[in-house]
C-alpha cells in the first residue's frame, strides 16, 4: 500500500514508537496538571491517537486503525502506566522525549499525507490531513487541559515542520516520484527542521508590525 513507507514490520514498529512517545508527553502533562490515573490514561490516549482518528474518520477509513489494531490502543495505556509510576524518572529524560517526539511528528505527517491520498483526496487536502495526523492529538490534549493549543502559538515551530513534510510528500506525489527514498527525505527534513527549531528557538512570525502594548501571554 502507498502509505506503507517501509516494510510492514518496520512500519508497524515506527507507528508504535510514535504513539508511545506522543502518549508519554500527554501523560506527563496530565501529571503536571495533577490529574488522577484515569485522567492520565485519557490524556495519553487522546494525544497519541487523536490525529490518526480524525484523519481516518475524514477519509472514511473505518473502523479507524486505532480500533482495528489492539497494539495501537494498548501502547498509550502502557505509556500512561509507566508515567504514573515513574514520572520523576521519565521527566528527567525530557530532552530525549522531545527528540523522539520530533521523529514521531515527522513520520506521522508523511504517513498521514500518503494514506489520505490513497483514499482519494487531492494533494492539498492530503497534505492538510497529514498535518492534522501529526498535530491533532496535541490540539485535543491542550483543549482538554484548558490551554491555548500549541498549534495556534507555534513556539519552536511544531506545526511548521509538519507542514513542510506534508507539502514535500504532496509535491512528490504530484510528480509521481514518491518512493521509500523520497518519503525518507520528507521524514528527515521534517525531523531536522523540528530539531533546529528546538535548538535555536525558532518560531512562526507574529502579526506584521505588531505594536500592541499588551504583553504576549505565556
Amino acid at each position: 500500500m502507498l502509505h506503507d513507507l517501509f516494510p510492514p514490520g518496520i512500519q508497524h514498529a515506527l507507528d508504535l514508537a510514535g504513539i508511545f512517545v506522543f502518549a508519554t508527553s500527554g501523560a506527563l502533562l496530565a501529571v503536571r496538571k495533577n490529574f488522577d490515573v484515569f485522567g492520565i490514561a485519557v490524556l495519553a490516549l487522546v494525544t497519541a491517537l487523536g490525529g490518526g482518528l480524525f484523519r481516518d474518520l475524514v477519509i472514511g477509513a473505518v473502523p479507524p486503525a486505532a480500533f482495528g489494531e489492539l497494539s495501537f490502543f494498548v501502547t498509550p495505556l502502557l505509556a500512561a502506566a509507566i508515567v504514573f509510576f515513574l514520572h520523576p524518572e521519565v521527566a528527567r529524560i525530557n530532552r530525549l522525549i522531545n527528540v523522539l517526539d520530533a521523529a514521531g511528528l515527522a513520520l506521522f505527517c508523511v504517513s498521514g499525507t500518503t494514506k489520505a491520498y490513497e483514499y482519494g483526496l487531492g494533494l492539498t487536502a492530503s497534505a492538510a490531513l497529514g498535518v492534522a495526523t501529526a498535530v491533532g492529538g496535541g490540539v485535543l490534549r491542550d483543549v482538554l487541559v484548558n490551554e491555548v493549543p500549541s498549534l495556534l502559538r507555534d513556539r519552536e515551530m511544531y506545526a511548521v515542520p509538519a507542514l513542510v513534510g506534508a507539502a514535500l510528500v504532496a509535491v512528490f506525489l504530484g510528480m509521481g516520484v514518491l518512493t521509500p527514498l523520497t518519503s525518507g527525505i520528507a521524514v528527515v527534513t521534517t525531523f531536522v527542521l523540528r530539531l533546529l527549531a528546538m535548538r535555536y528557538h525558532w518560531r512562526a512570525p507574529l502579526a506584521w508590525n505588531r505594536r500592541s502594548s499588551v504583553a504576549e501571554e505565556p
